[in-house]
């Protein structure tokens, strides 16, 4: 894994945003981390790398990690711009987006721009719309230990002990959380016009869920998949709101079998 730190100019202002590519071949894959962090996808980062013959750029979204953001970055919506924006960048084509939890409501909300440089888009777990009956948990006043067991299946195989933890390692998740915080906005991890804009996505799209997710149940999924046309709908057992750390030997082929059969090349060589 290398990481980078590329500057960005947009009408708001300059912004660096920092990197991490796995693999240096194959076809590119933009894989957005949830509220964990950039720890939560890198090892599935380096199995689709390895295992799928990709090149996947996992970006840190600015703030986590120690990065900085600036206070005209404040929601998603923009994020997604950003991200549009490296993706133009870096000249990316034949696309494949993947995220996780919030990172999936950034995938959301890049496939409502419409980019032709996207080939699919695959949610994992995401958040971002309102389903009624079927609320995000408000995760914001957990313990580690409370929110471990609302998002794995089996959280006795992610058991840590906080008190092991740096300083430096406490602060920076405390930084992680508050810029959760400012990027989930006011309206509880969701965007009330993000349903409506979906109904306009053309990108294929996958919508893969851990069936023991107690932040955004099973339910909560299949509405997502639903709001975007033609969206598959694949149940994972076994498995929370973090597949891509819980079960990834039963994410990874979900996902690289959905992007080979959407994909407008063949992976170079």
């Amino acid at each position: 894994m290398t990481r980078s730190t590329h500057t960005l100019i947009l009408d708001q202002g300059p912004l660096d945003v920092t990197v991490d590519l796995h693999g240096r071949q194959g076809r590119p894959f933009l894989l957005l981390h949830g509220g964990g962090g950039p720890q939560t996808v890198a090892p599935f980062a380096g199995l689709l790398a390895e295992q799928r013959q990709a090149r996947v750029f996992s970006p840190v979204h600015p703030g986590f990690d120690g990065t900085a953001r600036p206070d005209w970055l404040t929601d998603v919506t923009t994020l997604a711009q950003v991200y549009a924006q490296l993706l133009d960048a870096f000249d990316l084509r034949d696309l494949a987006v993947v995220g996780n939890s919030i990172g999936g409501w950034i995938a959301a909300e890049l496939a409502a721009l419409g980019s032709d440089r996207i080939s699919s888009i695959t949610l994992v777990n995401a958040v971002g719309i309102h389903v009624p009956g079927h609320p995000i948990a408000d995760t914001f006043g957990l313990t580690p230990v409370e929110l471990s067991r609302l998002s794995f299946h089996d959280p006795s195989k992610f058991r840590f002990d906080p008190s092991a933890l740096s300083e430096a390692q406490r602060a920076v998740m405390a930084t992680n959380r508050a810029t959760l915080q400012v990027y989930s906005g006011p309206h509880a991890m969701a965007d009330p016009t993000l349903a409506e804009r979906l109904a306009k996505v053309a990108h294929p799209t996958l919508v893969a869920w851990g069936a023991s997710d107690q932040i955004v149940d099973a339910e909560y999924g299949r509405a997502y998949a639903q709001a975007v046309p033609g969206a598959e709908f694949r149940l994972l057992s076994g498995t929370g709101h973090m597949p891509q750390s819980e079960t990834p030997g039963q994410l990874l082929p979900v996902v690289g079998d959905f992007v080979d059969a959407h994909a407008t090349s063949r992976p170079r060589p």
